[in-house]
């Protein structure tokens, strides 16, 4: 009925209006052989002066970088939408945003420009204003990022506001694999996952989708996405650094979750996990009787809030 042949247009294929698309979709996916994906949208804007006192302001920010590294690489598009969420976590719409482009100083790395489509060209004088940077974070109950260890301490770097708020990480802080999503939990990946496609790789876009992804209902509890991030931002973690740990234990060391401090943050070379309050004495207990048996080694444990979870001051 929906079929498309040489010559013939949309149009004369009954498929002009977007319902009809609609209906061709879903005509599509009855058949159980195939599934559609559709163009992420994104949410309402919600008028600000109707927000209910109870309602919180959230900051999705994403960063295009010349490359990995925090100290030694550069911002090179900051994009900022606000969005509102209930203290139960259903998000309820979002706000203005804020973008744009900053001269990195240097030529942007090909790869980088591939990735993005950013070229020298675009970002070429272009700087991005602290002073409204920090205006429009201020009122920010919350900021999340997609993989905020990465995101915040590129953005506290250069701007110091980012360093006064609490910060959550739509992915890790939502346990998308408990939830039945696998092992990637790339931002394209979960849409997808939610029937959506959308056009990726520049901070905007990513900002929209990260919002549209928390809005969801997670498949196995029943709860939306941006729920179980409160969760997981409201409850205090203990980082448990393990230095002088034996280089051959580092395999059961990556497979218990922990990861690698190489030094040139500050502190000191060393594994370190983050862990719930519940398990920290096993965690010690851990290290003690498998792990730092040697006099030079030492177990250490700092409480982190979403003030510092993040940032490289951790």
């Amino acid at each position: 009925m929906w079929k498309l042949t040489d010559g013939h247009s949309r149009s004369s294929a009954g498929l002009g209006e977007p319902n009809e698309f609609e209906r061709a979709a879903a005509f599509l996916e009855l058949s159980g052989e195939h599934r559609v994906l559709r163009r992420l949208r994104p949410l309402p804007h919600l008028d600000a002066s109707r927000v209910e006192t109870s309602t919180k302001q959230g900051l999705f920010v994403d960063v295009e970088t010349t490359g990995l590294d925090p100290v030694r690489d550069e911002i090179i598009d900051l994009a900022m939408v606000r969005f509102w969420y209930s203290i139960d976590g259903m998000v309820l719409g979002i706000g203005d945003s804020f973008e744009a482009l900053r001269d990195p100083g240097r030529p942007i790395p090909p790869a980088v420009t591939t990735l993005t489509g950013i070229t020298d060209e675009m970002v070429a004088g272009r700087t991005i204003n602290s002073a409204e940077v920090a205006a429009f974070v201020a009122t920010a109950a919350l900021v999340v990022a997609h993989n905020s260890a990465f995101d915040r301490r590129f953005c506290e770097r250069l701007y110091p506001v980012f360093a006064q708020k609490p910060w959550a990480c739509s992915l890790r802080d939502v346990p998308w694999n408990e939830e039945g999503f696998g092992n990637s939990a790339k931002l394209a990946n979960l849409a997808a996952a939610f029937g959506l496609f959308y056009a990726g790789h520049r901070a905007a876009h990513d900002c929209h989708a990260g919002i549209v992804v928390l809005s969801h209902t997670l498949p196995r509890t029943g709860r939306t996405a941006m729920c179980a991030l409160l969760q997981s931002a409201r409850t205090p973690r203990w980082r448990v650094w393990a230095r002088g740990a034996p280089f051959a234990l580092r395999e059961t060391l990556k497979s218990r979750g922990y990861r690698w401090n190489n030094g040139t943050n500050g502190h000191a070379r060393a594994w370190f996990v983050d862990v719930q309050e519940e398990r920290l004495a096993a965690e010690q207990a851990f290290l003690r009787d498998c792990v730092c048996r040697s006099d030079t080694a030492v177990i250490e444990a700092r409480q982190i809030t979403a003030l510092d979870r993040y940032s490289i001051r951790c």
